[in-house]
């Protein structure tokens, strides 16, 4: 008698026949197989990059327009949003309010398995009630249907809210309005997505926030400029970051930003468009603190 098949909801949850012998060899064979698996991630992200580049665009319109970004997920998908949201304002200077992380159990959930809570949808819909117009909701599935990212995307639907979905599931069932697939296939241990699907969502979400921080003008080149200088090290990055902008030797760059009351945008704009500090802040508040469209302004591009 045959065996009935195996309902398999998500590639996640297969088994991988390239690592089905994992158990029979020795530590380094173990971990070499294991990265060999890692080292399949990256392609599969590049796959998803036009979809997360509509995801870009969808987020940059949200935060022009005073609106938010909500990252919703459960278990390592979750976890991975609060790192990024986490790291978001003091990377670049944005404020805390504007990315929002929600996690299937709250914060308890960061450090331990609160694994019931990613199946109730009502939840999901109660934490997300607090979306409006102009926000954006990104939920995180490697499954592509944890019921708790379901319910918040009702919430958004509700609300008139665009959705994203990053998944590792190309026949993720939930239905949004940006699909973001990193297809990393099954994993070298069956339904442990915090594997490759974890190292792919990863890599799309750090990918998907620097990008909207460079749309926003928070980089001047690939340098951050939005920096806060709240401890000797980030100082001490501020008169890197200047120098390395502007050609400047360091007592100039400290005579810069004093007189730029500690803003790196106005010391930089101000020394490469040789005005004094009032006029680079106020070409800098008409641009809307883009530091090349300032310089356009001042003539200095």
């Amino acid at each position: 008698m045959s065996r009935p098949a195996v309902r398999v909801v998500s590639p996640t949850e297969d088994r991988n026949p390239a690592t089905a012998e994992i158990d029979r060899l020795d530590t380094l064979g173990v971990l070499r197989l294991v990265n060999a698996q890692d080292a399949t991630v990256a392609g599969a992200v590049a796959d998803a990059l036009p979809q997360l580049a509509r995801a870009v665009d969808l987020a940059v319109t949200a935060l022009r327009g005073g609106g938010r970004v909500h990252y919703v997920g459960a278990g390592s998908s979750g976890r991975l949003g609060v790192l990024d949201a986490a790291e978001i304002p003091p990377t670049y200077g944005f404020p805390r309010d504007r990315f929002v992380a929600h996690l299937a159990g709250g914060p308890a959930a960061m450090t331990a398995a609160v694994e019931e809570v990613e199946d109730d949808p009502a939840r999901g819909r109660a934490d997300l009630a607090v979306v409006t117009r102009p926000d954006l909701v990104v939920g995180l599935a490697a499954s592509g249907r944890t019921p708790y990212v379901a319910g918040a995307f009702d919430a958004a639907r509700a609300a008139g809210v665009p959705t994203v979905l990053i998944t590792a599931n190309p026949g993720a069932p939930l239905v949004v309005d940006v699909l973001v697939c990193a297809d990393t296939g099954p994993e070298a241990i069956a339904g442990s997505t915090r594997m490759k699907a974890g190292t792919a969502q990863k890599m799309l979400l750090h990918t998907f926030s620097t990008a909207v921080m460079v749309r926003l003008g928070r980089t001047f080149s690939n340098l951050m400029v939005d920096v806060r200088a709240t401890n000797a090290k980030l100082r001490g990055r501020m008169l890197a970051t200047l120098a390395e902008a502007t050609g400047a030797d360091e007592p100039e760059c400290r005579a810069a930003l004093s007189a730029a009351d500690g803003d790196l945008k106005v010391a930089i704009t101000a020394l490469l468009a040789d005005v004094d500090p009032p006029a680079a802040r106020t070409a800098l508040t008409a641009c809307g603190g883009v530091v090349r469209d300032a310089l356009t302004r001042l003539g200095r591009a």
